[in-house]
């Protein structure tokens, strides 16, 4: 313990001393929906938290303070860099403090255990090796920066169907080896500020309540000792939840906490000392990040100041994963001719996953904006080609709109600029001068400069009361009733509805409003107000859109398409049902590629999806769900100023019936987890199944040779020599493979990684440490890691299954 250490246990001692049981109480429960109470009587501030795993958000729904927009955390893993993840995280953090914020809601170290988990763009891997190593490097640099991080979801929220009840049915060996495994290994290579216990249940017991593995694992094997908050509005019972390690219960101000577990102690439910237990762990929090008086701050210095968008590009075109590249395809020559660039996804970019991980940047370069700006004038042209929705979204391009709140006369209580058609008020984020109780209605209102002629669809979405207006003619009036969502999250926004059609001009510009009827809110717990203006610009046949993108790809030396996901395909609160691009973006692609050879498809998605043309196109190009730069970063890419710098971090099936594991919904509120071991290249692996791309995968713009492979029982040193025309960056990956297992092993894992940089004709050498847990077992008689001897093969590769040299190591 530093001498600081002890100054900041001795003032949070003595502040700790100065609490009575009923500000204690009051301390562990939110105040609202972001922070916990001020105690000015100690000199404690209140401590604010955000949302915050590609950017920083604050306390409000609001575009008027933007946010750094970074790519997706799928796409951090994707660099297989850790010290690029501290760079993430150390602007994360001057974000967060530019913004009054002290403890970031992230990062999310949950596996991919199943291709079909919805929210999988905010996770980093399959793998938990690579998951803790990228989660280490994201929290060392957030922490750097004075902030602190709550890892989440702890532990076993791997889908997202009925995730607020669901019991996660996993045997020992697997909670150990792989779902508990990155954040033992965050927790030692990192020492986070905050963990955050999830929503579902573990093996019969609801997490925030689960003492066996917060206090006697989380805290006791493993010496965290930060503070644990409930996921929001997960914290169910007052004695439970205490007994079982939760320290803070959030959001507020009504939780099961607060004048609640005063009276648990005073009526003997719960001893005093585990509430001041509670108590330490968020003073201790509050001294780390400064807000507690005469607490030293951890941070005095905070880094040098990071330029938020050349980081943002770097990061994108660090994860985009080159998948296939045939006969030197990529990179393009900017001056050898023209481009056709197709798909409504290249010119409406989705630069994030949504959910909880929205923010709002200040801007967003789109493909198209990337590519006309990065290429002579006249060479590209565009055609939409396949659109991958076909329902109402929230309304975002040619809006100019703002929230006005009235009371029940039709006085105005004040106004809000708002982002896009979307109002999603929690708490008090309301505008200034309005209250829940005085607040009637709220008109979304402004006006809407059509960029395409013809019909234009308008709707909602929502649960209430509305009245729609387009050109100052009211189009329809009506109530959105409760549908058979099952997640509270989805059920609460509720389906995109159309609900009028009307005919405008391009560039001729129309009034739209939109009026809510805001309902009693006065019994509910948590006060909220979710609702959308949706807008779907004219729809053309698909045929006919095809066939204009065939003649532009024909008539083009490279043809660039562009396909995406959807916010209705991959978002929090549900899983998907497929792996299957929406709309006819399938039927482009291939129907692109049978008119122009020289096809480059640009995959935006933030978890698998099937590419049943992959052999059919000269390349493809894999940019995940790609931050504000990521249309810039993509030109940097793709007329090669700069090479692809990803693998991928998780495997890609073929099809989606070769995926191993599919099942994410639950039978009678039990997921079991009967695959156990065998997740994600591991279950390929043991079912013979060959992937599409396998974990790990990644081309780059220049050739290697792995030349040695020197092993000992706890390194691997491997030289590797750029044979290429160009600078490049290779990832060393190093798996383990028993010769004879009779542990129950996977037939191999990755044990370690390294990135390594070369010129031309130069050789580097690289050493890889390979952890003690690499080559461990958790044995469920005596409830402890047990090391396995024997002989190992040693592969040093490219990605798993691709092993490039081979060497024999026997571990006594």
């Amino acid at each position: 313990m530093t001498d600081a250490d002890q100054v900041r246990t001795s003032v949070v001692e003595v502040a700790l001393g100065k609490l009575d049981l009923d500000t204690k109480a009051r301390l562990l429960a939110g105040q609202d929906m972001w922070s916990l109470p001020a105690l000015p009587e100690i000199g404690l501030k209140s401590l604010v938290m955000s949302d915050g795993p590609i950017g920083v958000r604050g306390v409000r729904w609001t575009a008027d303070d933007p946010s750094i927009a970074l790519p997706s955390p799928t796409a951090l893993a994707a660099a297989w860099d850790p010290a690029l993840a501290r760079r993430a995280g150390r602007l994360l953090a001057q974000e967060a403090r530019r913004k009054g914020v002290h403890v970031l809601l992230a990062p999310t170290v949950n596996l991919h255990r199943s291709p079909l988990g919805g929210r999988h763009f905010e996770c980093y891997s399959e793998d938990p090796y690579l998951t803790g190593a990228i989660g280490s490097g994201y929290v060392n640099g957030v922490q750097d920066g004075g902030v602190g991080t709550t890892v989440k979801h702890f532990v076993g929220n791997d889908a997202e169907t009925e995730r607020f009840t669901v019991d996660s049915v996993i045997a020992p060996r697997p909670l150990r080896e792989l779902y508990l495994a990155p954040f033992e290994a965050i927790v030692a290579g990192a020492r986070p500020w905050g963990i955050m216990t999830a929503y579902n249940r573990v093996n019969g017991t609801t997490m925030t309540e689960h003492h066996h593995l917060v206090n006697e694992v989380l805290r006791g094997e493993w010496g965290f000792d930060g503070y644990n908050v409930s996921d929001w509005m997960a914290a169910r019972s007052t004695t439970g939840d205490i007994l079982g390690g939760l320290d803070v219960a959030m959001p507020g101000p009504q939780t099961v906490y607060g004048p609640a577990l005063a009276e648990a102690v005073r009526a003997g439910e719960v001893p005093e000392s585990a509430v001041d237990e509670a108590v330490r762990n968020v003073l201790r929090l509050a001294a780390r990040v400064g807000a507690l008086e005469g607490a030293p701050a951890v941070v005095a210095q905070v880094p040098a100041p990071i330029d938020g968008q050349a980081l943002a590009r770097e990061l994108a075109a660090r994860g985009f994963v080159l998948l296939r590249n045939e006969n030197g395809a990529l990179p393009l020559d900017a001056t050898a001719g023209t481009v056709a660039l197709i798909g409504a996804a290249a010119r409406d970019a989705r630069v994030l996953g949504g959910g909880s991980a929205t923010v709002f940047p200040e801007r967003i370069v789109s493909p198209l904006d990337g590519l006309t700006a990065a290429l002579p004038e006249g060479s590209l042209t565009f055609t939409v080609g396949a659109d991958p929705s076909d329902e109402p979204a929230p309304a975002d391009k040619g809006f100019e709109l703002r929230a006005v709140c009235r009371d029940a006369s039709g006085a105005v209580l004040g106004e809000g600029s708002l982002p896009t058609g979307q109002v999603q008020w929690i708490g008090d984020d309301l505008p200034a001068g309005v209250t829940y109780e005085t607040m009637a209605s709220i008109e979304v209102t402004g006006t809407f400069l059509p960029r395409e002629s013809g019909e234009h669809a308008f709707g909602t979405r929502g649960l209430g009361a509305f009245a729609l207006a387009v050109g100052g003619e009211t189009l329809w009036e009506g109530v959105q009733e409760m549908g058979d969502e099952a997640d509270p999250f989805e059920a609460f926004f509720g389906a995109p509805s159309e609900r009028a059609r009307t005919v405008l001009t391009e560039g001729e510009p129309v009034e739209v409003s939109l009026t809510f009827h805001v309902p009693d809110m006065t019994a509910l717990p948590l006060k909220a107000i979710m609702f959308s203006l949706l807008h779907l610009g004219p729809r053309r046949d698909p045929d006919e859109l095809i066939a204009e993108a065939v003649e532009a790809a024909r008539a083009a030396e490279t043809a660039v398409v562009v396909v995406a996901t959807t916010e209705r395909v991959e978002s929090e609160g549900f899983d998907r049902r497929d792996l299957a691009l929406p709309g006819r973006q399938d039927d482009l692609v291939r129907a692109v590629a049978a008119a122009n050879p020289n096809t480059v498809v640009v995959v935006n998605a933030g978890s698998p999806v099937e590419l049943p043309w992959r052999e059919e196109v000269a390349a493809v190009l894999l940019t995940w769900f790609p931050g504000q730069e990521g249309g810039a970063a993509l030109a940097d890419v793709l007329l090669g100023g700069t090479e692809p710098g990803g693998r991928l971090p998780t495997t890609w099936p073929a099809r989606f019936a070769d995926a191993p594991v599919t099942e994410v919904v639950p039978t009678e509120g039990r997921l079991e987890y009967g695959e156990g071991l065998f997740i994600g290249y591991r279950a390929y692996e043991a079912q013979g199944i060959a992937p599409a791309f396998p974990f790990g995968h990644g081309l780059g713009y220049t050739d290697w040779t792995y030349d040695s492979l020197e092993v000992t029982g706890t390194t691997a040193r491997v030289r590797v020599t750029n044979t290429g025309t160009r600078p490049g960056r290779e990832v060393v990956q190093i798996y383990l493979a028993p010769v004879a297992d009779a542990a129950q092993r996977p037939a191999s894992w990755l044990a370690g990684f390294a990135g390594v940089e070369a010129g031309p004709g130069e050789s580097v050498e690289t050493e890889i440490a390979l952890p003690a847990r690499a080559f461990e077992v958790w044995d469920e008689e005596t409830h402890g890691w047990r090391r396995i001897g024997g002989s190992y093969e040693v592969r040093a590769s490219r990605a798993h299954g691709r092993a490039r040299l081979t060497a024999t190591l026997d571990m006594p």
